[in-house]
């Protein structure tokens, strides 16, 4: 017989998040950013200009490539924002068009993770305990607090901060991951939806980019289902199955068979350690006391559901020597986890989570209007100077609607915490409200206060533009050899033509880029030096520009914009 169940929660514990803050809370996390950027280096470039070549049709659907580069890339995803760039055209920017659907895809993970704690949170040994004399929490609103506090968590996490608002395949993994987790725990009470959801979340998966991954979430969610007493899971086995067989028939035919593993150094176990430990914050230490306090019911459904996503993404992470894309797969599970230890956390350790919260948010929202400060007025003089040497060539730029906004997030956040620290000790979720309000303040800050400025250091923009200075319009470029991002920076955001093969040189593009120091190596064989382009925020990222020599010189004149 198992231990009793550790969680003790009042009547009035279990009240739910009211729907109008909570709501506000979510827009505030997934709507800055949305517009008035451009997809940010690395990453977010490289499948924003996938997807744009594909729209624009600059390379098949079936087979992308970047500058005549086939791309190791996840299709579904690609064609999502493709087709999103397509309907979009021409009243939507292309960037602002390929957001969109992503941002859905967050907002939906977000609802699949409430849901997946309100199922789980329902079952029998998820229950509190019923008191002697009465006034337990309510089973029904006991499930919706707990999952109020699962949202929060995830909004909470450090590692789905930036991520979450990429244009990448990953975002497409990460709500297929909650669509499994919703499917298991959704099973006992919605059996046609759970089915439904098995049979779509493990291919989605898969043809996303994870297709070993979605093997080992079935394989996992199968042992779960295969070991739970009630009947209705153990019903979900053969969809289980059927949508692992779609799962590898789909990855077959998008060839997304890719195996992505590293070797795994003495060093980099402590570069993953750290990883975890802020990547992971805050739900890392809730979830651990979770499997603490509720070590001798490890089988249990609101239990073992959610460590399914939580074990296949740190078994991945560790496999591809600390990649991050992997580790966010597995935030909802964490998330999970985390809500319920709110049952059974002491008032102390609940206002060390709050006071830890306030602090560090509020310095950090200090800090954010420092900054800002100092670019529009140039006070404090010192953090002016460190701005102009971080951010070469920058001009400020002033919005109104960006500060009222940014002032009307500081002001809730003000609200917020004179809530939190007033005699509000009842609701489960009150020890995230500040954990996950301090998050979306930050985002929000950084979103208006400071986006023109880290649009500036984080967009491939002011780069294209000193090449713009060097070059005709339309010109075509061979660039052997040269980086996806840099490659995507040049075809979606300089729209120039881009041959990155590594023969490109011998092609008949007039024009030659070489990611290199102009005083590593003469000009090659049959070209002359057009001129040397330094990224403004990156001294080391050097580029150089040759003109071959039989062709005629480029007009001096800049590109017009």
């Amino acid at each position: 017989m198992n231990p009793p169940n550790p969680a003790l929660v009042t009547l009035r514990g279990a009240r739910r998040l009211p729907r109008l803050p909570l709501l506000l809370l979510c827009a505030a996390y997934l709507l800055p950013g949305l517009v008035g950027r451009d997809p940010w280096r690395n990453a977010d470039l490289t499948a924003y200009a996938q997807m744009a070549a594909i729209a624009e049709g600059r390379t098949p659907w079936w087979a992308p490539t970047l500058g005549g580069v086939p791309a190791d890339t996840a299709l579904l995803p690609h064609w999502l924002g493709a087709a999103a760039i397509v309907a979009g055209s021409p009243w939507l920017d292309p960037a602002v068009a390929a957001r969109i659907p992503f941002a859905i895809l967050l907002a939906l993970t977000f609802g699949l993770v409430w849901y997946s704690s309100f199922h789980l949170a329902r079952t029998e040994a998820a229950q509190p305990l019923p008191f002697a004399f009465g006034g337990e929490a309510d089973p029904l609103n006991y499930a919706r607090a707990i999952a109020d506090g699962a949202l929060l968590a995830l909004m909470a996490t450090l590692g789905l901060l930036q991520l979450g608002h990429e244009t990448t395949p990953e975002l497409a993994q990460l709500a297929a991951m909650s669509l499994l987790l919703y499917a298991l725990a959704a099973a006992p009470f919605r059996a046609r939806r759970s089915r439904a959801a098995v049979l779509a979340s493990l291919p989605l998966l898969a043809g996303s980019g994870a297709p070993s991954m979605a093997l080992a979430a079935g394989l996992g969610a199968w042992i779960v289902c295969r070991g739970s007493p009630d009947g209705p899971v153990r019903a979900l086995r053969p969809w289980i199955a059927a949508g692992l067989v779609l799962a590898a028939l789909l990855a077959a035919a998008l060839g997304a068979w890719h195996l992505r593993t590293d070797a795994l150094t003495l060093a980099g176990i402590g570069r993953l350690l750290r990883q975890w430990l802020w990547f992971l914050w805050p739900v890392w230490p809730l979830a651990l006391w979770t499997l603490w306090r509720w070590r001798h019911r490890l089988t249990d459904r609101h239990l073992a559901v959610p460590l399914v996503p939580v074990a296949v993404a740190l078994m991945a992470n560790i496999a591809m020597a600390g990649s991050d894309r992997a580790l966010m797969l597995g935030l909802p599970g964490m998330a999970v986890l985390a809500a319920f230890a709110l049952p059974t956390l002491s008032r102390g350790a609940a206002a060390a989570i709050d006071w830890l919260s306030m602090c560090y948010f509020t310095l950090w929202a200090l800090v954010f209007w420092v900054l800002y400060c100092a670019l529009q007025t140039g006070v404090p003089a010192s953090t002016a100077g460190n701005l102009a040497r971080l951010l070469p060539g920058y001009v400020s730029h002033f919005s109104a609607p960006a500060l009222a906004l940014a002032l009307l997030g500081t002001g809730a956040w003000v609200a917020v915490v004179r809530w939190r620290t007033g005699r509000h000790r009842e609701a489960l979720w009150k020890s995230l409200v500040l954990p996950a309000g301090g998050v979306a303040l930050c985002w929000l800050l950084a979103m208006t206060l400071l986006l023109p400025a880290l649009d500036y250091a984080r967009s491939a923009r002011p780069w294209v533009d000193r090449i713009a200075a060097l070059l005709p319009p339309g010109a075509c470029i061979a660039a052997p050899g040269l980086a996806a991002p840099e490659v995507a920076a040049l075809e979606a955001v300089g729209h120039w033509a881009v041959d990155a093969r590594s023969g490109a040189a011998a092609g008949p593009c007039p024009v030659l880029l070489l990611a290199a120091s102009p005083e590593a190596k003469p000009a090659p064989p049959g070209w002359r030096r057009l001129g040397t382009v330094v990224r403004p925020t990156d001294r080391e990222d050097v580029t150089t520009l040759y003109l071959r020599a039989a062709a005629a010189p480029p007009p001096a004149a800049p590109r017009a914009r």
